[in-house]
């Protein structure tokens, strides 16, 4: 009489485990906006709508001092996605076009390590930006009618498509196969073509079907002190909101499609732009408002909810975090991944422990001040390939050093932000300064930079030659040359070629 209650029991606890296994898959969305700064309401802007990225704010963790290593958009992707200094890829610039830099064959990615190592499906939405395309492989690609990447409802739309699909059931017996990582990039709120580049895809109201267009008055704009107070830059500015609304408008939709699948409670939601907004004075910089950027975390299983940390990250610590939220630990591979004649990619040599530049701040997701994050490296080199201007440095706590490694050269300007209207306003008027900045001091850079953020935000004061702070200057100088070997940095012979 008592092996039937037993029976029961054995077969009561074997559903509950594969129902405990089926909600226990750690899902990852990594939503990438193109050319963001700390535009968005959490980040303390009252001007600018983003009800979506808000929320997302209000559930997980915002980030004060996160970085992009390389103020790039091509380049600063390939650091998200391999965990890797782009120096150390080969990912030095633009994939695209004439630019043609790409990563080596045989760096492991993060979507190709979810899928062989976690059983992850895999999908990518949105502006890819990277090469070659075999070494960033994602399963899916669901980019039909997205519209430039800047349709943000078409693009959730297919996002939640392509999620639906990895369910199997119906009614309460549906249930998640496997977990999945989204990765969900707009190219909102980069520039378009042409003169302006906001306006011309912004005007038309029916242009992106399924979109709210939200528009803004150039008089009620938040010109911040590194951009010039000008006509010219209050309407960019104006366009520049209008073009976060929008993409906000698929963050909105993403996390209703979350809550209503029930998959709030087992989703990591990343928010964070791959560099800084398109001006100058930011994008392209290694400069505070190029490389300090939004970050937001949202990890279900963090019991404290819209809370804020100081912890200095980078995107080379993104996949580093993924892997460990997602419980994947990756197998070592061949050092040797190349392409035959025919096509097929093959692995040679012995196999090799998979390395990151970054490690993961999960621990610092529920800490409002990270002691154990407090130091980021950053690495530039190109943007568009006319564009060479190493610059290398390091945020450590309160002080960061900026090594110009091409100093005798004049910046080199992208060439949308060079046509920007808010550029070409201030080089006709004649004006000394663009912003809070010298343009002479913009254009020609000292070879050494050090700055206080603490007390100087917009590192105006530089202190490289103060003879207070030769002992500081030194001591960060010797952790950015030993970063460069650790990481394999070609450019490390310049502290004795130059």
């Amino acid at each position: 009489m008592r092996s039937i209650p037993l029976l029961l029991t054995v077969l009561f606890l074997g559903f509950a485990s594969a129902t405990q296994a089926a909600d226990e898959h750690r899902n990852v969305i990594l939503f990438v906006v193109d050319d963001q700064g700390f535009q968005a309401g959490c980040y303390g802007n009252e001007v600018v709508k983003t009800p979506g990225i808000d929320k997302l704010a209000a559930n997980g963790t915002r980030f004060t001092r996160a970085h992009c290593t390389t103020a790039s958009c091509s380049a600063s992707r390939s650091v998200l996605m391999t965990g890797l200094f782009n120096h150390a890829t080969g990912h030095y610039g633009h994939a695209h076009g004439y630019n043609h830099f790409s990563t080596y064959e045989s760096v492991p990615t993060l979507p190709v390590l979810l899928e062989e190592d976690g059983g992850y499906r895999t999908c990518s939405i949105g502006k890819y930006h990277l090469a070659p395309k075999y070494v960033y492989r994602f399963q899916d690609y669901r980019n039909d009618g997205v519209q430039g990447n800047r349709n943000s409802h078409r693009m959730a739309a297919n996002a939640l498509e392509w999620i639906d699909e990895g369910f199997d059931g119906e009614g309460d017996a549906r249930k998640q196969t496997k977990p999945f990582f989204l990765y969900y990039c707009s190219s909102d709120p980069h520039r378009g073509g042409g003169p302006g580049g906001f306006a011309n895809y912004n005007d038309d109201p029916d242009h992106y079907p399924g979109v709210e267009s939200v528009k803004y008055e150039a008089k009620d704009v938040v010109v911040p002190p590194w951009l010039p107070d000008t006509p010219e830059c209050r309407r960019e500015l104006a366009e520049y909101y209008q073009a976060i609304s929008r993409l906000d408008q698929g963050m909105v939709e993403l996390l209703d499609g979350l809550e209503e699948r029930g998959l709030w409670g087992n989703t990591m939601v990343i928010f964070l732009s791959d560099n800084g907004p398109p001006f100058p004075g930011a994008k392209t910089t290694l400069y505070e408002p190029g490389s300090n950027l939004p970050l937001i975390v949202r990890n279900p299983f963090e019991e404290k909810k819209g809370t804020t940390t100081d912890a200095v990250v980078t995107w080379a610590d993104i996949t580093p975090t993924i892997l460990d939220f997602c419980q994947v630990e990756p197998k070592p591979r061949p050092a040797i991944r190349t392409r035959e004649n025919d096509g097929a990619l093959v692995t040679k040599g012995p196999k090799q422990p998979v390395t990151f530049h970054g490690k993961s701040f999960l621990d610092a997701l529920d800490q409002e001040h990270a002691p154990d994050h407090q130091t980021g490296y950053l690495s530039h080199t190109f943007h568009e390939i006319t564009m060479y201007y190493p610059v290398r440095g390091v945020v450590d706590g309160k002080y960061k050093y900026l090594f110009n490694v091409a100093h005798e050269l004049e910046y080199p300007f992208a060439s949308d932000l060079f046509r920007s209207p808010t550029w070409q306003s201030v080089l006709k008027s004649g004006d000394e300064y663009y912003g809070n900045r010298r343009i002479e001091d913009y254009l020609h850079r000292p070879r050494h930079e050090l700055y206080d953020l603490s007390r100087d935000p917009w590192e105006l004061d530089n202190l490289a030659d103060d003879p207070e702070h030769v002992e500081l200057l030194e001591k960060l100088q010797g952790k950015v040359k030993a970063w460069q070997k650790r990481t394999r940095d070609p450019w490390l012979l310049k502290w004795e070629y130059e």
